[in-house]
């Protein structure tokens, strides 16, 4: 199969930012005319969400670069803020409707319904636009947050926790299409890098204003507040697109769509065929959609219904909705492949060595993380005895370490061009320091080798998060860039629902049998209060004998967790070698004042 960049994209007119463009007032007046058609016809044969962005870093200045990237870094601040908070609070929520051993469920419920989105949603983005899809998944985030806020029972707050999962990981996955769209391949290590520095800040703020909701206001209001700071934080990003989309087409560099005329039935139904057709055709591709949706979701359904199915797995439903599910998944990729008009993947992407084998890499590493995370600040409070704010400092070293190291990581790739050398180091460093935690996540170890670990773990994921994505967008066009990091996304959302059933059923089958071995027989009858409440837990004394018991019960189930994650791992060395190592400076993949 032929390097992607080795094609068209070796010809494509690149302007980055230190490239000089003609003055104007923003009407086009700087601008002769054949120089505007000249840029208009650089993009018309691209989806129109593509052709929209296209022309607006055509368009724009460097401010309005600098403006975009900055309003980018505030929004992903916002965002640390709210996973630091609410990964804190969430133990709690649990707790008080009595399901604290159902976290992996909710996780797994969530990242289904997210991962059965991400194609709907890179579409969308296509299509409609950068600005819209962003506005979308806004709502959804919003919803999601004052659902969760006003929750009495654990099934409203499942239901909540999908919205707010397919709004907060659309945000990411947007604002990731985003970075991509304005900076060029050898600088966008670094552009990543930039956006995720706030996290640095939030991992001890959030934490820190965690424990600050539950002892002094509640766990409501830790959601219920960034119902109201999300909007806020996001409508200037919305602003500044739109405004910049809107300059470009009073330039000439994008023909503003007909909207004449009262609203009709016809322009809806024009619209959602827009949705799911290139313009060029008009061909509609909904089909694969609708085929992917289902079939990933009807695969992953059993692994939250297993434990509660007669049978568990040997049950026939089970059995039956995982064939279905993986049947319906292969038609898909055969409609993609063979059938599709307009593919949502060209086929020389869809089967490229690369994207495949970063996709089973990035499913891995999530399906190995979730297996030992899920129940992390829980064992921090219980076991090596810390407060809330403590422990989600300890849990938030992945954000601190990588903060700093990903601007020493996309600094590397900019000079060397290449990232393949840098996956042989994190990839080995990741299980070493995983397979270290086995031995130290037990009772009565110092909490500095936990951490020691941690931050092991941490240099090792974090390069890994940041050349997966590289090297998928490294082996498309601009045109695919969403398409391809929807993928991506999917391939971890479905390692990360896998892993967290892996953790809910070692958990289920080893925590209650270690409380019946370990507590003291004044505690037995207590023991599934215990295991389904972490401020039950909390409750016993440090050093009392039921204390004792609950710690040494976490070590139990927490060795076997750890080892699954470290097995699965293993994989990852078999899927580094088949990944190819492209020259990222080579390849001009936008246009326009771009970083």
């Amino acid at each position: 199969m032929g390097d992607p960049n080795e094609s068209d994209t070796e010809s494509e007119t690149h302007v980055d930012s230190n490239t000089e463009t003609p003055k104007g007032d923003g009407t086009g007046a700087g601008y002769p005319a054949s120089h505007s058609s000249e840029k208009a016809a650089q993009i018309d044969e691209a989806q129109r969400g593509v052709q929209n962005i296209q022309a607006t870093t055509l368009a724009w200045s460097k401010t309005s670069l600098i403006t975009l990237l900055v309003l980018i870094w505030v929004l992903s601040l916002a965002n640390g803020f709210r996973g630091s908070i609410l990964y804190s609070l969430i133990p709690y929520v649990t707790s008080d409707f009595s399901s604290h051993s159902l976290i992996p469920v909710i996780d797994i419920v969530a990242g289904a319904m997210t991962s059965a989105v991400y194609i709907p949603m890179a579409k969308l983005l296509d299509v409609w636009g950068r600005a819209e899809g962003f506005a979308l998944m806004v709502f959804f985030t919003t919803l999601g947050m004052v659902l969760m806020a006003v929750s009495h029972n654990l099934e409203t707050f499942c239901a909540a926790q999908c919205f707010y999962s397919v709004g907060t990981n659309g945000l990411i996955y947007t604002y990731c299409v985003l970075a991509a769209d304005i900076t060029n391949l050898r600088n966008r290590g670094l552009a990543f890098a930039f956006t995720s520095s706030p996290y640095m800040i939030t991992a001890f703020a959030g934490s820190k204003a965690a424990e600050g909701f539950l002892l002094n206001v509640n766990w409501r209001w830790g959601f219920g507040a960034f119902a109201i700071i999300f909007p806020c934080v996001c409508a200037p990003l919305f602003t500044v697109l739109k405004f910049n989309e809107h300059k470009a087409k009073k330039q000439g560099l994008l023909v503003k769509k007909e909207s004449s005329g009262p609203f009709t039935i016809g322009k809806v139904w024009r619209a959602l065929v827009d949705f799911d057709c290139e313009l060029q055709t008009n061909q509609c591709n909904m089909l694969g959609v609708v085929l992917f949706a289902g079939g990933l979701t009807v695969f992953l359904l059993p692994f939250t219904l297993a434990t509660s199915a007669p049978n568990g797995w040997k049950t026939d439903y089970i059995i039956a909705m995982i064939v279905v599910g993986i049947v319906v998944l292969g038609l898909f990729t055969l409609h993609e492949i063979y059938l599709a008009p307009v593919p949502f993947l060209k086929k020389e992407y869809l089967l490229n060595r690369t994207v495949v084998f970063t996709c089973l890499l990035d499913a891995t590493y999530q399906m190995s993380y979730y297996c030992w995370n899920s129940y992390f600040t829980s064992f921090l409070q219980v076991v090596s005895n810390l407060e809330v704010a403590e422990a989600g400092y300890v849990n938030s070293t992945f954000s601190v370490v990588s903060g700093f190291l990903l601007f020493c990581v996309g600094y590397l790739i900019r000079k060397t061009c290449h990232y393949k050398w840098l996956l042989f180091i994190a990839v080995p460093l990741y299980i070493f320091a995983l397979g270290l935690m086995i031995h130290f996540r037990q009772p009565n170890q110092y909490i500095g080798y936990i951490v020691m670990c941690e931050i092991f773990i941490s240099v090792g994921g974090a390069i890994i998060t940041l050349i997966v994505q590289l090297a998928v967008l490294a082996s498309v066009d601009h045109q695919h860039v969403a398409a391809v990091l929807s993928l991506l996304y999917i391939s971890g959302g479905v390692g990360g629902a896998i892993g967290s059933t892996i953790s809910g059923a070692i958990w289920t089958n080893t925590f209650e049998g270690g409380l019946v071995r370990y507590l003291p027989e004044s505690a037995q009858a207590n023991v599934t209060t215990i295991y389904a409440s972490l401020p039950v837990q909390l409750s016993y004394p440090v050093n009392s004998p039921e204390r004792i018991g609950i710690q040494k019960a976490y070590g139990y189930a927490q060795t076997r967790m750890l080892s699954a994650g470290v097995g699965l791992m293993g994989l990852s060395l078999i899927w580094i070698v088949f990944i190819k190592n492209l020259n990222v400076g080579k390849n001009r993949q936008t246009k326009g004042v771009v970083f």
